[in-house]
């Protein structure tokens, strides 16, 4: 895409003006990412901020941000393009009305019937013909080697070839994030593509101050107790699935919309849902809370 940051120093400050707070590590690949042309994969537990670099870039950078869910069995149609069918039915039937006593050449109808009107753009072919803007494929990692093929070869050449209008370029790459959850590894060739960077969960006082500075309006004794137990469960290794980052500012929202002040074991246990999403795990903590929550 066109230069987008001047400096690494610069991607930190414009993801921080939105909230997201990087360390040197994701500015640097980010930062490489917009000078070489390069899409960024992002690995890593869920909760973790991978999602939010994408949104966080498209917001900081003020660009419009296109989002492609992967899931198993999509297929390229999900990403690129599909015909508008009731749209081009009822042009058929239209041209059919206006022209019964005249000859029409079918060529020339079926034409029409794939003209540019009725094309519907999906996120890829739309960031193509978009950007600059920001392209995020969520959790690429549910998509099968098919699709991770057809992915290579878009991201590879930054075009697509729609048979009935021809081929279309992106005038500049877009600035594209992939993101997985590491269900199933990737396959090297489209590693090979990306920049690469792992993202873990951070240490207790980088993620006390993600919360601090996207929920300013918790009170900093609040925050600093959920968070010192959010990371008291994740490191326990008892859980299922340990909370992320995101479970914890959800956490820290249901606490203070419910206005408390300390967290206790009742009012933890009444709002557990927000961070654990297992019963097995709910059980577990809620067994213990008195314990956990004993400086």
């Amino acid at each position: 895409m066109e230069r987008a940051f001047d400096t690494v120093d610069e991607v930190t400050d414009v993801l921080a003006g939105t909230g997201y707070l990087a360390d040197e590590a994701l500015a640097t690949v980010t930062f490489l990412a917009t000078r070489l042309d390069r899409p960024v994969l992002l690995e890593g537990e869920p909760g973790t901020g991978k999602t939010a670099l994408a949104e966080a870039l498209a917001q900081g950078l003020a660009l419009p941000m296109l989002r492609l869910q992967c899931y198993e069995g999509i297929e390229a149609t999900q990403a690129l393009y599909d015909w508008d069918f009731p749209r081009q039915i009822l042009h058929l039937r239209a041209v059919e009305a206006l022209a019964r006593d005249e000859d029409r050449d079918p060529a020339a109808l079926e034409a029409e019937l794939f003209d540019e009107r009725f094309l519907l753009a999906r996120p890829v072919l739309q960031a193509l013909r978009q950007s600059p803007c920001v392209l995020l494929i969520d959790e690429i990692d549910r998509a099968d080697d098919e699709f991770e093929a057809f992915l290579l070869e878009v991201l590879s050449t930054w075009q697509v070839t729609v048979p009935e209008i021809g081929t279309i370029s992106a005038k500049v790459p877009p600035l594209v994030v992939l993101t997985s959850n590491r269900t199933r590894e990737l396959h090297d060739a489209l590693k090979r593509r990306c920049l690469y960077h792992w993202i873990d969960h951070p240490g207790l006082a980088r993620e006390l101050e993600i919360v601090r500075t996207r929920l300013p309006h918790v009170s900093a004794a609040l925050a600093d107790e959920v968070v010192r137990l959010v990371h008291r469960l994740r490191t326990s290794g008892e859980l299922i699935k340990p909370p992320g980052v995101a479970e914890t500012l959800d956490w820290a929202r249901a606490l203070d919309a419910l206005g408390a002040v300390a967290l206790d074991a009742e009012v933890a246990s009444a709002t557990l849902g927000a961070a654990v999403k297992y019963r097995e795990d709910a059980d577990r903590v809620r067994s213990q809370l008195d314990r956990i929550l004993t400086p």
